[in-house]
């Protein structure tokens, strides 16, 4: 299989070593890369249940014909080696809590704008629901979507848990698991481009783009979400209970294009005790928010840019470029 034309020599030379590897644990299920497009800069947005998605997840969009840049948490790139493996590839730092938070949305819409695919998990940490689904997701990605105007291509990923387990450090490569990877029509957003970047606008579009990636993996898994999403600071907030705001729901996407190309797909091997498993220990901590401070655990992996300014929840600020 031919390299993207936008990779660079590290970025073929790392996946001629991980994209084998990959497909010894693997039995891919790729649906829906006719909705990728095919010039121009665009988003790509996927559910993140495991550590090891965003490999799934590149692997998907690498044989689509696609180099990812990929948002990644910013200590990530001071680990040895994998540091450089990463500036090298060019996928793109995610500074949270510091004046350089600006500067992930500003490399960004840089990246955007040279017409690359940009990968984003706007959930921005592992799903803490009980069955995998996706949860509210942060308002980064809204950001990014605004800003540049680019499309936004929702993205749904089901068996890479078979592989590594939620908080798990523990693969299981053997037998090969099939991972389903499915993209679905571009969000509409555009309705929205004309507004401030205000905490109601961005919560708005971020709600479109978790609605329709909470769609396609309905279609994956042969069922339906629960009614109201998981809400992580509403479960921190409430001392446990993780509804979401009224009118978020884990349905149908709100202003969205009719979601396609979605395949049933027969439940994999570990998907009955993955839904029904009680948490024990600190993850059971997790999902209620119980964490004493700082950011709660998840991906090392996975980054979105920072979330709205607290000043910004009268709904008349507008956001501007570079701005966390």
């Amino acid at each position: 299989m031919p390299a993207p034309k936008r990779s660079n020599r590290t970025y073929r030379n790392v996946a001629h070593v991980v994209r084998p590897l990959m497909s010894s644990m693997t039995r891919t299920d790729w649906h829906g890369t006719e909705h990728l497009p095919t010039s121009g800069g665009f988003i790509a947005a996927s559910n993140h249940m495991t550590e090891i998605d965003p490999l799934t997840f590149a692997h998907y969009l690498w044989d689509a014909g696609f180099a990812p840049r990929i948002l990644a948490k910013d200590p990530l790139f001071r680990v040895p080696v994998l540091g450089k493996i990463l500036h090298a590839t060019g996928q793109i730092p995610v500074y949270r809590g510091s004046s350089d938070a600006g500067r992930s949305l500003e490399a960004g819409v840089q990246a955007l704008r040279d017409g690359e695919c940009v990968a984003v998990f706007p959930e921005g940490t592992l799903t803490r629901e009980p069955a995998l689904w996706p949860m509210s997701g942060k308002t980064g990605v809204a950001r990014l979507a605004l800003t540049t105007q680019v499309p936004v291509i929702p993205v749904a990923q089901w068996g890479p848990q078979d592989v590594l387990g939620r908080y798990s450090k523990v693969l299981k490569p053997f037998p090969r698991k099939k991972v389903t990877v499915v993209a679905g029509p571009p969000v509409v957003l555009d309705d929205l481009y004309g507004r401030p970047q205000d905490t109601a606008t961005l919560r708005e579009a971020t709600e479109r783009i978790m609605a329709a990636i909470t769609v396609l993996l309905e279609g994956i898994r042969g069922e339906k979400a629960p009614e109201v999403r998981y809400d992580m600071r509403r479960a921190k907030a409430n001392g446990g209970s993780a509804a979401a705001p009224t009118g978020t729901t884990g349905g149908t996407p709100t202003g969205t294009a009719p979601t396609t190309g979605t395949v049933p797909a027969t439940p994999t091997e570990t998907e009955a005790s993955t839904s029904t498993q009680t948490p024990t220990g600190t993850e059971a901590d997790e999902r209620v928010g119980e964490q004493p401070s700082g950011e709660l655990p998840g991906s090392p992996v996975s980054g979105v840019l920072p979330e709205a300014p607290p000043g910004e929840q009268g709904g008349d600020a507008a956001a501007k470029p570079g701005t966390p």
